[in-house]
């Protein structure tokens, strides 16, 4: 069974930094498509960011807002996904969860429970 469970999530001030992790188990991580999302109350969930898998390099992309502030990543060996944040707004603010997405695609297979992150102005 598939499990991801996020954390690193926090209280920070405008500008700071925080780095979310997602470790999973009961996958490959490095073998899969995955991506960061988050929904604020009262929004639609939105990607983040994305990392997929390719033979020749993983492949990145990020949502148009977050580039240049966002970064993803991932380490094979430990099974982990990690989302680099720098110059955190309080628009930033909400739960962020980490997915397992279907190749090719932005739909959701797996998901875990999140990681709140609250930016104070």
């Amino acid at each position: 069974q598939v499990r991801l469970v996020e954390s690193g999530g926090g209280l920070v001030q405008a500008e700071d930094s925080l780095r979310l992790t997602c470790v999973a188990s009961g996958c490959r991580a490095s073998n899969y498509d995955m991506a960061w999302y988050r929904q604020a109350p009262g929004k639609e969930r939105e990607i983040v960011a994305s990392i997929r898998f390719s033979f020749r390099g993983d492949i990145i992309s990020y949502a148009d807002s977050e580039k240049g502030r966002f970064t993803i990543s991932r380490d094979s060996t430990k099974h982990t996904m990690y989302l680099q944040m720098s110059r955190l707004q309080h628009t930033d603010t909400t739960v962020y969860c980490c997915d397992v997405i279907v190749p090719g695609t932005v739909k959701s297979i797996y998901w875990g429970r999140g990681a709140q992150v609250t930016v104070t102005a």
